[in-house]
């Protein structure tokens, strides 16, 4: 065989199968042109709310697609309506939401997984069809307890214990310690480790993917409640998404710049959390691959 035979394709016929593309254009262009492009529709609402945030209402009637002169005009307004404060209930809101639903979600998958009682499974089906009941068809039942039967009305545990309690979270903590070794389970035993003990000092620690996922998800959903804090929480409770209403007025006339504005700022605290769990949250639903 000579040695033109061995090599698979010569220089020609190597330029001759790219065609006219130059060296420097990546075969997958095309790809990543689409990419850029699914990326911008999405991103677009976003960007269009970040520039109108800088501009008058005469400018928004304009569609002008440039940066304004009034975002410190809108600021102030936007400062004067108390966001910061919106900003902090919220905050304190979700994060109490977050913590309480892992702790609870946690040991709720500890009991499913390692514990035998009777009508485990019938628990656990209970649990799984509360995933099909959205929070909005308990509403009139549950500010009937919540107000009239605990007196909670305008309260921070109103607005916080009624969804400590995660279908979510414990399912996807049961299948996660579904998915880790028995023989976890029984050294700990064996050494006299104690379910609690088994759980902080063997669970957690390899199942920070799993929490930082339920965290992220958990997070955002306390941030992003409406309906509930509509109806349980007052003026000293407000949380951001029912103060955004009242930007929406501003000196007796519809105004584009502060509620857009007022939007971008509430959208910094979600944005913040997803990038500090990022790396969990995207391993946190691939961990059979890990074990």
């Amino acid at each position: 065989m000579s040695l033109a035979q061995e090599l698979p394709l010569s220089l020609p016929q190597e330029k001759a199968k790219r065609g006219s593309r130059p060296s420097w254009v990546s075969p997958r262009l095309h790809i990543h042109a689409l990419l850029w492009i699914a990326c911008f529709i999405l991103g677009f609402p976003l960007i269009y709310a970040a520039l109108v945030s800088t501009q008058s209402n005469a400018d928004v009637y304009a569609y002008r697609f440039l940066p304004g002169d009034a975002f410190q005009r809108n600021l102030d307004l936007v400062l004067s309506r108390n966001l910061g404060q919106f900003v902090f209930n919220s905050t304190i809101i979700s994060l109490a939401i977050t913590i309480g639903k892992t702790i609870f979600s946690l040991l709720a998958g500890l009991a499913f997984v390692y514990f035998r009682f009777p009508g485990k499974w019938l628990v656990f089906g209970f649990v799984l069809i509360t995933l099909m009941m959205p929070t909005e068809i308990l509403i009139i039942s549950l500010s009937r307890f919540v107000g009239i039967d605990l007196r909670w009305g305008n309260t921070f545990q109103a607005l916080v214990v009624p969804f400590l309690a995660s279908a979510t979270g414990t399912f996807l903590f049961r299948q996660h310690f579904m998915n880790i070794p028995a023989e976890l389970s029984e050294a700990a035993q064996i050494d006299g480790a104690t379910p609690l003990q088994f759980l902080f000092r063997v669970l957690i620690p390899i199942s920070w993917n799993a929490i930082g996922a339920l965290a992220v998800i958990q997070f955002v959903y306390g941030w992003n409640m409406y309906l509930w804090p509509q109806i349980i929480a007052r003026e000293g409770l407000r949380v951001v998404t029912v103060a955004l209403r009242s930007f929406i007025a501003v000196d007796s006339s519809f105004s584009f710049g502060p509620l857009m504005l007022a939007s971008v700022i509430i959208s910094i605290p979600p944005v913040i959390v997803f990038i500090l769990l990022q790396k969990q949250f995207m391993s946190g639903f691939a961990l059979g691959r890990d074990k």
